[in-house]
């Protein structure tokens, strides 16, 4: 038995006015069936909810307001699932719905309680069909046509593969629509390879995905040791292929030395509230050798956070990525009154203070 997730993106369940490819879902739902006949277990990732809303409200394009979209989900969410909710019931396949805010995943125990009702669903043989609560979201905190979140629920699942179906046969060395010598990628074992490519940011009309927010979610599904692979939702072949385990567009195979769960919540799905710049000496201990960041090291800290909240660390004079992303035992007020001090000092400006402003065990590099 194999535990299998499959997200389906906006361009996949509507045309680019907003309709339902009502015979694409269809023959994912054949392949569904086919898996769930098998003994596995399959979940359901899917986007569209706004673009059915939009498409029933008559708004054409996807430049709408934040108002607006929210309220196309609620009006698009219910009538999309009902469409799902058919299509698997004719192949006598039960289903539920299952709807997740960014706040499910930010914050650790809630990260934690929603694995519960998928985790049961599954137990009881229903395929979870899984969307994002957009009537609630904003642009600041959403998941990107849901990529992120089908990553996300692979890794919280312990899912065995991840299956990304989109409107191309999988990644490119190019964006094959504007470079006829773009070749497709098969394979992909270290993402160091892909520097450099054109992986844009370009998505369908009613869309917000995008190849790169794919390959983002390709990188977390594999640095947790689950296999993942994009490929053309349209192509029925190609689908049941990709669910089956067989190569098919491009294969992302898992990564040597796989990240904790707790780190990838941490990495991906915890928010920033500020960031703190430390000293060259600080900097190799990171990313050398793994010790924890202690006040003397820090030089200037930005934004506002509480001890307890997450905040990139970066070099000291800008210019070059993030080390890495951590949680603080102090609020930024505490860490400006103590950046720069040895232990001892810190201690006395803060009795009862932890030795570290993050601890080793709370950092992850980037």
């Amino acid at each position: 038995m194999a535990s299998l997730v499959a997200k389906l993106g906006s361009s996949i369940v509507a045309d680019p006015t907003g309709e339902v490819r009502a015979d694409v879902l269809a023959r994912v739902c054949d392949a569904v069936a086919t898996r769930h006949a098998a003994g596995d277990e399959v979940v359901l990732v899917t986007s569209g909810a706004i673009a059915r809303g939009m498409r029933l409200m008559g708004l054409a394009s996807r430049r709408a307001t934040m108002e607006q979209l929210q309220a196309a989900s609620a009006v698009g969410q219910g009538k999309l699932y009902r469409t799902y909710d058919e299509l698997l019931a004719e192949r006598g396949v039960p289903s539920a719905q299952v709807l997740l805010t960014f706040f499910d995943m930010s914050a650790r125990t809630h990260y934690l309680n929603a694995r519960h009702t998928p985790r049961k669903l599954l137990d009881w043989r229903v395929v979870p069909v899984i969307n994002e609560n957009d009537t609630t979201t904003t642009d600041e905190i959403s998941f990107g046509d849901n990529d992120f979140l089908a990553a996300q629920v692979a890794i919280l699942l312990g899912s065995d593969r991840l299956v990304l179906l989109t409107d191309t046969d999988g990644l490119y060395s190019a964006d094959p629509s504007r470079d006829a010598d773009a070749e497709l990628i098969a394979d992909v074992r270290d993402f160091e390879q892909l520097e450099g490519l054109d992986i844009g940011f370009s998505a369908s009309p009613l869309g917000s995905g995008g190849m790169r927010s794919k390959v983002v979610a390709a990188e977390m599904a594999t640095a947790a040791g689950i296999p993942a692979t994009i490929t053309r939702g349209t192509d029925p072949d190609a689908v049941a292929r990709a669910l089956a385990g067989e190569p098919v567009g491009t294969c992302f195979h898992p990564q040597e030395g796989r990240v904790s769960s707790f780190k990838l919540w941490l990495k991906y799905a915890k928010p920033t509230h500020g960031s703190l710049s430390v000293d060259a000496g600080a900097e190799r201990a990171l990313r050398e050798r793994g010790t924890s960041l202690l006040p003397v090291g820090i030089v200037d800290v930005k934004g506002e956070f509480e001890a307890g909240d997450a905040v990139e660390v970066c070099p000291a004079g800008g210019g070059r990525r993030p080390i890495g992303k951590g949680i603080v035992n102090y609020s930024a007020a505490e860490l400006r009154r103590i950046k720069g001090m040895k232990s001892d000092a810190v201690l006395e400006t803060i009795p009862r203070a932890a030795e570290e402003a993050v601890h080793r065990d709370y950092f992850v590099l980037d």
